[in-house]
């Protein structure tokens, strides 16, 4: 008895190896396509790859809940030996993937349980799923069926149908707007919105909304230099009679502090 037990242990193990092994296979075969030929590669064959590991999957999930099938749980794995030396067998067995078994690899490959963080994370979804009512998750999933039978009209809706919505939403959809145009049309025909800027430095008497040609500088008034009698300045006062060439001390003066402070554009 017992040893048909373990036959028929042997012979599902060599089943099973042999199933993992062609879903290892089309996986190899499908991260292939998509680093190096992804460029060519369609939709329809990757829902085609797609399929095949699903179905080699569910085949496996058959074999397993199979009654001839032994059961796995009863059957205990031990090491018996750990090294921290390279094993070339085992290398071989693993293609290259296990070279060593040592303490550092045993608790990770001879694993029952998930990893102490993700079952830590399984029981805070447990717990928060099991805060949530009945009528408040029957509401959240009508919301998701909602959702997903929206998704699923829109993918099943013809091509055109799209585009035309698509258009007809450009269309409706303003270009421009209609306050921004009005206050722009009101700036640039009658100034309103736009600050009132005036020229710096002291505005002259008699003269509003004009400021001196030299912010801060005195003002330059324009003589006669010599000449005869009766010659009169442009501006500024008339030169004394029978004393040519000679001028006023208030004269120069304004001359002197003028010429030392006029901008070097209006010389």
């Amino acid at each position: 008895m017992q040893q048909r037990e373990e036959k028929q242990l042997e012979a599902s193990v060599e089943s099973l190896v042999s199933r993992v092994a062609h879903v290892k296979n089309a996986l190899h075969s499908f991260i292939y396509k998509l680093e190096n030929e992804y460029e060519r590669l369609t939709w329809p064959s990757v829902l085609d790859n797609f399929a095949l590991l699903s179905g080699q999957l569910n085949t496996i999930n058959k074999l397993l809940k199979n009654e001839k099938t032994p059961s796995y749980r009863s059957q205990v794995i031990i090491p018996l030996l750990l090294s921290p030396d390279r094993d070339d067998d085992l290398a071989k067995l693993t293609e290259l993937r296990v070279p060593v078994f040592s303490h550092e690899i045993v608790p990770d490959y001879l694993r029952t349980k998930p990893d102490p963080e993700v079952e830590e994370q399984e029981k805070q979804l447990s717990a928060e799923g099991a805060r949530i009512g009945p009528e408040v998750a029957q509401k959240q999933i009508q919301t998701l069926n909602k959702l997903c039978s929206g998704l699923l009209e829109k993918l099943n809706n013809p091509r055109d149908e799209r585009e035309a919505e698509s258009a007809a939403l450009r269309q409706n959809k303003p270009s421009f707007n209609p306050a921004d145009t009005i206050a722009l049309v009101g700036a640039v025909a009658f100034g309103k919105g736009l600050s009132k800027c005036r020229p710096p430095g002291p505005v002259a008497p008699g003269l509003p909304g004009q400021g001196s040609m030299m912010s801060g500088g005195p003002t330059l008034q324009q003589v006669t230099i010599g000449g005869g009698s009766g010659q009169q300045s442009m501006g500024g006062p008339v030169s004394q009679q029978g004393q040519p060439g000679k001028m006023p001390s208030s004269i120069k003066t304004n001359i002197k502090s003028a010429s030392g402070s006029m901008h070097p554009y209006n010389r």
